[in-house]
């Protein structure tokens, strides 16, 4: 005696392409919900004193800016429009500790004005990445970081 599976459990062609598509259409309007901030965690930028403190790095394509959030001190805020360019260097200390840096000149008004960032190991490929899709802007290699 064969049993007859009930037809409505059956997946079929079409029912697989219907909620693969599904699936498909979700995924890109959450990704494209999520694509208005980008931060990391693992910068650190100078204080007043040239002390280097932690700090969080946003590209917002909300605000059309990137904005640092030291642990303490005030919020930098540039608009991607006043970016002139970004610089990107690979220093190595005696010790083997291996610094990655962004430095960022942009304009304020007439002042010149720069933002240096020093950027974690694990994250500094990332962090590049995400400047040239939320900024459009290429950092420009220099020093040791060109021997890489």
């Amino acid at each position: 005696m064969t049993s007859a599976r009930p037809t409505c459990l059956r997946y079929t062609l079409r029912i697989v392409k219907r909620i693969a598509s599904v699936l498909l259409v979700t995924l890109i309007l959450a990704t494209l919900g999520l694509a208005d901030e980008t931060s990391f965690r693992r910068v650190w930028v100078p204080n007043l004193k040239g002390k280097q403190i932690r700090a969080v790095l946003t590209f917002s394509d909300k605000d059309k800016s990137i904005e640092v959030h030291p642990a303490k001190g005030a919020t930098v805020s540039i608009p991607y429009s006043q970016i002139d360019k970004c610089d990107y260097e690979y220093t190595s200390a005696l010790m083997g500790q291996k610094n990655h840096w962004l430095e960022i000149d942009y304009h304020d008004q007439d002042a010149h004005k720069v933002l240096l960032v020093l950027m974690d190991q694990k994250e500094y490929l990332r962090i590049l990445d995400a400047l040239k899709t939320h900024t459009g802007i290429d950092a420009e290699i220099l020093g040791n970081a060109k021997k890489r």
